[in-house]
């Protein structure tokens, strides 16, 4: 099953989410932004790295990339910030099951010492609703069944 997550800078939240998705046996993760920063955030390559996940490859990219009839079939696509919500999306090939997880921004903390703190809480919160999502049974469920299961793992905090 494939997962694009999105967020405006694709840097942070989205790329944290990616690789938690890809860690999921049977899922492959991808992540995408709106108004791609260009590179992923050092704290949050830090974070995953510490946390002992691969971070090669990772990218800051364009949701463009995932839209083309060439790209990926994306299963459900998460947004995790409140921008990339509500911006007029791209045509998703496949008609996915879009979702909204709005999550703070760690990258908009400054004080190194919280910024730290606010990767791993991202980390955490991420991982705790994906490793959730993992264990629902998607592929029997129809797509309204997914939308209101997945968007429920948020809404339980």
């Amino acid at each position: 099953m494939n997962i694009l997550i999105l967020c405006t800078g694709n840097s942070a939240r989205s790329i944290i989410g990616e690789v938690l998705v890809s860690a999921l046996p049977g899922y492959t993760g991808y992540s995408a932004g709106s108004s791609p920063k260009g590179e992923p955030h050092p704290m949050a390559v830090r974070v995953l790295q510490d946390m002992g996940h691969d971070v090669s490859g990772l990218s800051s990219k364009s949701w463009d990339v995932y839209s083309g009839p060439e790209a990926p079939k994306m299963d459900i696509i998460i947004t995790v910030c409140d921008n990339a919500a509500g911006e007029a999306c791209p045509y998703w090939p496949g008609h996915p099951v879009v979702v909204h997880w709005g999550l703070p921004d760690p990258a908009a903390i400054e004080e190194l010492n919280f910024m730290r703190a606010a990767f791993e809480d991202t980390y955490a919160s991420l991982k705790k609703r994906l490793t959730a999502m993992a264990a629902l049974p998607l592929s029997q469920m129809s797509d309204t069944d997914r939308k209101t299961a997945i968007q429920g793992l948020h809404n339980q905090g």
